[in-house]
């Protein structure tokens, strides 16, 4: 597998820089670089899957390990598009297949190299909109604050801020997740445990739906037992201020409403609080 995409990551490069296409043909032979690759990381899973020689632990093993290297392998390939591409939009197509997986100063980077004409593209001033909340709301800032109307039709009883909980003297993990989101839910039991363990004076969770209706928040709550405080029908309005553009992202807020630690994920979530926070 790793062969492959290395292989498939000169392809992509050799297809996107001949200086003797025209931008359209660079496009299409782009386009069916990414086909080609996602069908062969497809089939590569689909055989961990089916190998009835590994144990479940091997098969999702190797399974993490081929997917962390076509992310790398899909990452060159884009980040080549963009590099020949510079003023047209293929680097537009390419940036939106990778820019989730680059750091606020590789986007920079990457926006500054190209043609001012598509630093002013939809898509581009959004990324530069969203590195800016980042870059507000990075660890070691206070928090910011933010209204949500929870209720519509009731919104003198509904209406809750963030700093109604964030600030409080407490240390607060909170998770901004989605009912239909998978990754969401898997990380739940972890929430679950670390609540279990340590909710008490020190302590608290807090759940934040975004992206998701208010319904299908409620019934999936109360499916995957969350018991601890939640905010629903937030919408954009907090991805918008902290530059969530994914989901689940978890953060740990200390009492004093400082941002110590975001995006965490699976152990790392109880690590992180142990480090603050005795159990009870």
């Amino acid at each position: 597998m790793k062969k492959y995409l290395i292989i498939a990551a000169i392809a992509a490069l050799a297809a996107v820089s001949c200086s003797n296409t025209s931008v359209e043909e660079r496009r299409e032979a782009f386009k069916t670089e990414i086909q080609q690759f996602m069908e062969n990381y497809n089939e590569s899973m689909a055989a961990i899957k089916g190998d009835d020689s590994l144990s479940d632990e091997q098969k999702a093993q190797k399974m993490e390990q081929t997917t962390s290297a076509a992310q790398d392998s899909y990452k060159e390939i884009c980040m080549a598009a963009i590099k020949k591409n510079k003023d047209n939009d293929i680097a537009i197509d390419a940036l939106q297949n990778v820019f989730y997986m680059l750091e606020p100063s590789e986007l920079e980077t990457v926006i500054a190299s190209l043609a001012d004409s598509l630093q002013h593209t939809e898509f581009v001033e959004k990324i530069s909109a969203s590195i800016r909340s980042k870059r507000a709301t990075e660890e070691g800032k206070k928090f910011t604050d933010f209204t949500i109307v929870q209720d519509p039709q009731n919104p003198e009883t509904s209406t809750v801020r963030f700093s109604d909980y964030a600030g409080r003297g407490k240390y607060l993990l909170v998770d901004f997740w989605a009912s239909w989101c998978g990754p969401c839910k898997a990380e739940i039991p972890n929430i679950k445990a670390v609540y279990e363990k340590y909710a008490g004076e020190k302590f608290d969770v807090l759940s934040i739906a975004v992206w998701d209706d208010p319904a299908k928040t409620a019934v999936a709550a109360r499916e995957e037992g969350v018991v601890w405080n939640q905010i629903v029908n937030a919408k954009e309005i907090p991805t918008d201020i902290y530059g969530i553009e994914g989901i689940p992202h978890i953060m740990l807020i200390g009492p004093d409403g400082t941002i110590i630690k975001r995006d965490l994920r699976g152990a790392e979530i109880e690590a992180t609080v142990a480090k603050y926070v005795q159990a009870k």
